[in-house]
């Protein structure tokens, strides 16, 4: 491969995946409208992925021997990523809900301070700063101020991303880790996390038709191996604050998709705030001092 191609080649596929990312959450509510709903559509999603996975990627199950404490924390956080994405995506505004997610970088770097020891500047501060304002903005309520109820599809939005950025810091750890170990491992913890929700909840197996099984099975076979693998290269193969950046744009994805496929809008203080944080999280991602 020649030298330009291994430079954009990491590129296309982060954004090649942030952008099927940024409108997953069209085929998620698809399924929810006939019958899938909640954590199965997650389990479902992801225990079709994994068969297929398994079945070409099988003989990189020992890669899990060499660094199972890394391995265990890539499948918790990705399996809480995916699971909190799915959840709120089937519930909550689109555009709150990415926003909200990509306080990611901002966590990366407090993670990298707290783990890593490494310094923080006051650049990056004042951004930290700023995105707390920005999110408060965001989940301000008009009524009732802070005083109202959590909003749970917040929790979930914000958490994931929460997760997210671990993942990520562990997958660009991992550098002696196979992509496809990291992957399968990923699809593990998803259907972990997803079980164990569905158990607490107590969810009855859905009564939905063989089409619909159908198409979640192959929806999860293709599209989220193509989604899973596609980001998990791009991040490998490049610096975490790099891949930060380029994932951004799956907010563009999901904006579009927003206005074209739904009738869902935000208001101006809660765009407001969301600006802020793109802001704050490309400014942090500009000066922080993420581990490489």
């Amino acid at each position: 491969m020649r030298p330009m191609n291994r430079t954009y080649f990491p590129v296309i596929n982060l954004l090649f995946g942030a952008s099927l990312w940024g409108i997953s959450w069209w085929p998620f509510r698809l399924l929810k409208d006939h019958g899938l709903e909640g954590a199965w559509v997650a389990l479902v999603l992801y225990a079709a992925t994994f068969c297929i996975g398994l079945f070409w990627l099988r003989q990189h199950l020992p890669h899990f021997k060499q660094q199972p404490w890394l391995m265990g924390l890539l499948a918790l956080s990705a399996g809480w990523t995916n699971v909190a994405f799915v959840l709120a995506m089937l519930e909550g505004n689109i555009m709150r809900v990415l926003l909200l997610f990509y306080l990611s970088p901002l966590w990366a770097v407090l993670l990298a301070r707290i783990f890593l020891k490494e310094h923080i500047s006051a650049i990056v501060s004042a951004t930290l700063i700023a995105a707390v304002i920005g999110a408060a903005m965001m989940i301000w309520h008009p009524d009732s101020g802070f005083s109202g109820p959590i909003n749970y599809v917040d929790v979930l939005a914000v958490s994931s991303g929460f997760a997210f950025a671990i993942s990520n810091v562990v997958v660009r750890k991992g550098q002696d880790i196979s992509l496809q170990a990291k992957a399968l491992g990923t699809w593990i913890g998803v259907i972990v996390i997803a079980g164990l929700v569905i158990l607490w909840q107590d969810t009855p197996v859905p009564d939905i038709t063989a089409t619909v099984w159908t198409s979640a099975l192959l929806f999860g076979a293709i599209g989220v191996v193509l989604m899973t693998v596609s980001v998990q290269y791009g991040v490998t193969k490049m610096p975490v604050q790099r891949s930060a950046v380029i994932l951004l744009f799956e907010l563009v994805v999901g904006a579009i998709s927003q206005v074209v496929l739904t009738n869902e809008t935000m208001t101006l203080l809660a765009w407001t705030g969301g600006a802020i944080i793109i802001v704050a999280g490309y400014l942090t991602i500009r000066y922080g001092a993420v581990s490489n």
